[in-house]
């Protein structure tokens, strides 16, 4: 069963199907949103911008960027066979991925696919466009931020915001990060954190630093979406 799912016929329909499915139901949600106007400086100054949700919200997460107002986006998305369907489903509502999984350590390059995604999340951002990234994935552990999102910020110079997205009621999947895959008609949370980067002279415990922030903010962006629909 699972080499039929992992057929790229097989994931390209159920990618298509999944697209369509998110667009409908998004489209019908409430939103509520919380410091939005975060986000919405980083879109009218223009420039690069890296865009972190964790790994179980990626199914609310093309709610959070207006695709006629943000700058032009990208999705990084690991080599594994769950991405290649994740990978086809975002890339129909708008989002083309990079494909390649977040360094877990001070390395990018030992991370799969992780030098090439690396240099290509740099090369679009470094042009101008946004990249969203799930600092937890591909396997977790769930809400850990991977070492190479600070990295990346240390390397492109550019603003992070950190998103927090939630729905009630949902579905949420048995998979490891417990996936939350929104109902139509239903009501929806973004919350908005933002910092503005890494310095370039950044050394290993500030990264360090960084990433035990990073990941708390994260997270409190994320209880705050949830809290708003309680």
């Amino acid at each position: 069963m699972k080499a039929l799912f992992r057929s790229p016929q097989v994931q390209a329909a159920l990618a298509l199907l999944f697209a369509a499915y998110l667009k409908l139901t998004l489209a019908t949600i409430r939103w509520r949103q919380a410091d939005r106007a975060l986000a919405e400086a980083v879109w009218d100054a223009g420039g690069g911008v890296l865009v972190c949700f964790w790994h179980g919200r990626i199914a609310l997460s093309p709610a959070c960027w207006p695709l006629d107002r943000a700058q032009a986006p990208r999705a990084l998305i690991s080599l594994s066979p769950d991405g290649q369907f994740i990978a086809g489903a975002v890339a129909k509502l708008g989002f083309p991925a990079i494909r390649g999984s977040s360094a877990k350590k001070s390395d990018p390059a030992k991370a799969k696919g992780g030098a090439g995604a690396f240099r290509d999340v740099l090369r679009w951002v470094n042009g101008g466009g946004g990249v969203a990234i799930t600092p937890d994935g591909p396997r977790g552990p769930t809400e850990q931020m991977a070492e190479g999102t600070p990295l990346l910020a240390k390397a492109s110079g550019v603003p992070v915001l950190f998103v927090g997205l939630a729905a009630r009621p949902c579905l949420r999947l048995g998979s490891w990060d417990a996936a939350m895959v929104p109902l139509p008609f239903t009501r929806g949370a973004i919350v908005w954190d933002r910092v503005d980067g890494v310095p370039r002279d950044t050394d290993e415990a500030g990264l360090k630093a960084a990433n035990a922030d990073w990941a708390a903010r994260l997270s409190a962006v994320t209880r705050r979406a949830e809290l708003m629909l309680a």
